[in-house]
């Protein structure tokens, strides 16, 4: 029944019905913006942080993985980053799956 009635309203907000058609442009408007503040702006914030880690990132740092891996950043080239996870053994990672910088506590 509600969305019966939703459609009519919407559809005399579309015939020329002003006082609907300014709800429907408000709504519109509000919807648009609910996106922009709880989807878009904040996935844009965590890319512009990634970007500025993936600069910043240096060798010698301490990283970890997306899946949970430690390590320290021995090489890096224009889409990967080597990371040695123990004394013997190097892997090579995408930049793309670094979750950050990884700070030991030194009171351990």
């Amino acid at each position: 029944m509600f969305i019966l009635a939703s459609a009519d309203t919407v559809s005399s907000a579309l015939t020329g019905g002003t006082g609907n058609s300014t709800m429907l442009i408000v709504y519109v408007v509000f919807l648009v913006a609910l996106f922009y503040f709880l989807l878009i702006r904040p996935q844009r914030k965590q890319k512009q942080e990634k970007n500025k880690l993936m600069s910043a990132m240096s060798v010698g740092d301490e990283i970890y993985s997306i899946g949970g891996i430690l390590g320290t950043v021995t090489r890096i080239k224009d889409n990967t980053v080597w990371m040695r996870v123990s004394e013997k053994t190097e892997i090579e990672l995408l930049k793309s799956s670094i979750g950050g910088l990884y700070k030991r506590n030194t009171e351990e």
